[in-house]
């Protein structure tokens, strides 16, 4: 059946709940404690190149995962086929590897005291009917805005539209079961430009819960279309030491390496150039990042972690102190510490600017420098922190864009580039799960020709 209406969702997401509960009971009546878990996604694909159809694809997808757990000893099995005897058979299979498993002290359920008996509506889920005819349109739209943006635009990747729902159901023999419904939609294209025998490609995207929240195809066309003749005919720098603006699409994955080193997985394993730093100041005075979960209609929030953890808003660095590790249970009892509600992921991340005026204000500070527009490859050490990236982007003198710049490398320590960081604007970046704005380093090594 297609997921189409939200009555057709809450129909599904009961069947859901009631296969979830199934699993648990057969579990029980086995003498295992157990989790189960499934998360229900159909919807809408639509691809098209050179405005013409290229893809149409539906789908509708899922599968009921379960972990049993007989005293420290852990085992999994999943099905899609959502029959009692089926899903009676997986938990049966879940249980015959747990015994043969090694046991581990570290191992079970998350305390019954940290689960989410009582779960918040974020407002995720946004119903729109949209046809396949639409789903064309939209492409077909895009991308002829941007393919006739500038003459130089010679070619496209091509354009895509997606609708989504899901159904999230999370059950455990502490007695927890909640589900919620979600949405999502987006829309996006990629184009190539030329400059003699040159070829430069870019993109742009956007992306939302809600379908009349979404950019029109005409900017999604006519920006994707300006960044891709933006970047032509791009030189390549001496090797120097200069400042350096990451893009705010770009700063998302300088602040994500920050999250990878605070994750209990890295911490216990030793192997986290932020080891043994909680509490200690590893960002300037003023860097400030908050966790807000409960943020409706964001797309990632979430009331409640894949392990039943209530999820609750956090102070992840204040005044550029590390507040907080990011744990699940499993990792919190290899540290002797409690889970922080982070299986799964983060939940919202947001950077707190200390500029305004966005990026302009920035190149301003900066004067001459080098604004980082896209990353490519990764040299990233996580126990050492040591950073390499290949990188284009643009030069800027006297706080204004010169020249695009490619086949250039940054490279430095992350805990002293981190210490470097001079500025945060409001050009704030919301269609990640880090929210923040264009960040300027003070200087970083830029090896180019």
């Amino acid at each position: 059946m297609s997921l189409t209406t939200k009555q057709e969702l809450q129909q599904q997401e009961e069947i859901l709940r009631e296969a979830v509960s199934s699993a648990l009971s057969f579990a029980k009546k086995a003498g295992a404690t157990a989790e189960v878990a499934v998360t229900k996604v159909a919807g809408l694909s639509v691809s098209t190149r050179l405005e013409q159809t290229e893809n149409i694809e539906f789908n509708n997808d899922g599968a009921l995962g379960i972990s049993v757990y007989l005293g420290k000893r852990k085992g999994n099995a999943s099905t899609s086929d959502l029959q009692p005897a089926s899903i009676q058979q997986a938990v049966e299979s879940a249980l015959a590897i747990a015994k043969y498993t090694s046991e581990d002290d570290c191992t079970g359920l998350a305390d019954k005291e940290m689960m989410a008996f009582e779960s918040i509506d974020l407002d995720l889920y946004h119903h729109a009917e949209i046809d396949v005819d639409q789903a064309v349109q939209l492409a077909i739209e895009t991308e002829h805005h941007a393919l006739n943006s500038d003459e130089r635009i010679v070619n496209s990747d091509g354009a895509t539209f997606n609708s989504h729902s899901g159904i999230r159901v999370y059950g455990n023999t502490h007695g927890m079961l909640q589900s919620y419904l979600s949405s999502r939609y987006s829309l996006s294209c990629s184009v190539i430009s030329a400059y003699q025998d040159q070829l430069e490609r870019d993109y742009e995207y956007t992306i939302s819960r809600q379908f009349n929240q979404l950019a029109t195809p005409e900017w999604v066309g006519k920006q994707a279309g300006l960044k891709a003749v933006e970047r032509l005919n791009p030189r390549q720098l001496a090797t120097c030491e200069v400042p350096v603006i990451f893009y705010n699409d770009v700063a998302t994955g300088l602040i994500g390496h920050l999250a990878g080193a605070i994750s209990g997985g890295a911490l216990y394993r030793k192997s986290s150039f932020l080891q043994d730093k909680l509490g200690e100041k590893i960002l300037p005075d003023w860097f400030a990042i908050s966790e807000r979960p409960h943020l409706l209609q964001q797309l990632a929030s979430s009331a409640f972690d894949s392990e039943g953890v209530r999820t609750e808003n956090r102070e992840i660095i204040t005044d550029g102190i590390l507040q907080t590790y990011l744990l699940t249970s499993y990792s919190g009892r290899k540290l002797g510490m409690q889970t922080t509600g982070h299986a799964g992921g983060i939940h919202n991340w947001l950077v707190k600017p200390n500029r305004t005026g966005g990026l302009d204000t920035l190149l301003k500070e900066m004067g001459t420098g080098l604004l980082v527009t896209e990353m490519l490859g990764s040299a990233i050490n996580g126990v050492t922190g040591e950073y390499s990236r290949g990188a284009a982007g643009f030069w800027v003198e006297n706080g204004e864009i010169c020249y695009p710049v490619a086949e250039i490398t940054i490279a430095g320590k992350l805990q002293e580039m981190y210490q470097n960081m001079v500025a945060v604007a409001d050009d704030i970046e919301h269609r990640s799960n880090i929210q923040t704005g264009s960040i300027l380093l003070d200087k970083m090594k830029v090896s180019g020709q």
